[in-house]
C-alpha cells in the first residue's frame, strides 16, 4: 500500500491551440495548500509535471495553483482538490501577454453549419458579408460570439441544449454582437427550460438583473463551474414571432467568476472605471481550465489563440 500521508499531482500545461505547450520556456509553478502554505515556488521547463504533496484529509487538500511564464498570462485553477488515493491531473492553459486569433476554422460556412442563427433571417451571400465585416472590424467580438456557441451548446437542458432554442441573431444596432456578450431571438420555452434545469441545481437565480442589464426581466447563471459560467438574461417585454415560434430577447454572456460579490468586485466594477469589457481570450482561457477539470468535452470553440 502507498503512503497515504501525500497526494500526487500531476500539472500538464498547454498553448492557445489547446495542444501541449511546445515552446521552450520556463515555467514558474507556484502551489499552496487550503491552509494558505506555499508548497512549490520554482521553475520548470517541462509541459508535464508530477509533485508529490502533503495529505491532510481536511480541507487542506483544496490547493491553489498558479503558472507564469515570461511573456505569457499568469494561469491557475483553485480549488483542486487532492487524494490520497488517485493521482489528480491539472490542466492549465498559458497564452501570451499579446494574443492574436486565428479563424481559419471559422469562415462563415464553418460558422453558419455550427450556429445557424447568425444568418437566419438573410441569405447566405448577405448572412456571409456580414460576418466578414465583422470579423475584419472586431475579431475579439468574433470570438466573443464563438465562445458564447460552443459553452451554450454544452449546456445539456431537459429537452435539447441551450443553444438549440435560438433562432435568430439580433446585427441592429445597439444590440450587434459585442465583445462580451450577443442578443438574439430565442424561443420563449428557453425561460421555463432554465427554471427546470435551476431546479436541479444548473441554474441559480440572478437578482436584480437590470442592474447589469438594463431593460432585463429575468435572468440565471449557470453554476456548474467555479469560473467562466454562461448568463443568460431575459428582456421578456421584447417580443418576436419567428416561422410560428413565439421568441423573446436573450442576452447570453459569460462571467469571469460564479460568485456575484467577485464578479462586481473584481470584473464589473473595473470594467466601469477603465472603460474595458470582460475578454474573451480570459474567457477561452478560464472555461477550456474549468471544463478540463470538470471532465466534460473539450471546451473547443471554432477558433484558437495564437
Amino acid at each position: 500500500m502507498g503512503d497515504t500521508s501525500t497526494s500526487t499531482l500531476r500539472l500538464r500545461i498547454f498553448d492557445g491551440t489547446r495542444q501541449p505547450f511546445s515552446k521552450p520556456v520556463k515555467f514558474l509553478v507556484t502551489i499552496t495548500d487550503g491552509n494558505q502554505t506555499q508548497h512549490i515556488r520554482d521553475y520548470y521547463s517541462d509541459n508535464d509535471i508530477s509533485f508529490t504533496l502533503p495529505f491532510f484529509d481536511n480541507f487542506g487538500d483544496d490547493y491553489s495553483v498558479v503558472v507564469w511564464a515570461q511573456g505569457y498570462q499568469q494561469a491557475g485553477y483553485t480549488p483542486v482538490e487532492l487524494s490520497n488515493t488517485y493521482v489528480k491531473i491539472l490542466d492549465i492553459m498559458l497564452v501570451s501577454d499579446d494574443p492574436g486569433f486565428s479563424f481559419v476554422n471559422a469562415r462563415f460556412p464553418a460558422a453558419k453549419a455550427a450556429y445557424p442563427f447568425i444568418s437566419s433571417d438573410v441569405d447566405d451571400a448577405a448572412g456571409e458579408a456580414r460576418y466578414d465585416s465583422l470579423l475584419d472590424k472586431t475579431e475579439k467580438n468574433v470570438a466573443c460570439l464563438l465562445n458564447l456557441g460552443e459553452a451554450m451548446s454544452q449546456i445539456a437542458l431537459s429537452q435539447g441544449t441551450a443553444l438549440s432554442y435560438i433562432k435568430q441573431m439580433r446585427w441592429d444596432p445597439p444590440y450587434a454582437p459585442a465583445q462580451d456578450r450577443f442578443f438574439a431571438w430565442c424561443d420563449v420555452e428557453l425561460i421555463n427550460q432554465v427554471k427546470t434545469a435551476t431546479a436541479a441545481g444548473q441554474f441559480a437565480v440572478e437578482l436584480n438583473p437590470g442592474l447589469f442589464h438594463p431593460g432585463s426581466t429575468s435572468s440565471w447563471k449557470q453554476i456548474q463551474f467555479g469560473e467562466a459560467n454562461v448568463q443568460l438574461t431575459f428582456h421578456e417585454n421584447d417580443t418576436m414571432v419567428i416561422n410560428g415560434t413565439n421568441c423573446v430577447m436573450v442576452e447570453p454572456d459569460i462571467d469571469y467568476y460564479r460568485d456575484l460579490g467577485a464578479h462586481a468586485i473584481f470584473e464589473v466594477i473595473p470594467n466601469k472605471l477603465t472603460n474595458s469589457l470582460t475578454d474573451p481570450v480570459e474567457v477561452y482561457v478560464l472555461r477550456w481550465i474549468a471544463g478540463r477539470t470538470a471532465g466534460i468535452p473539450e471546451f473547443a470553440p471554432l477558433y484558437t489563440i495564437t
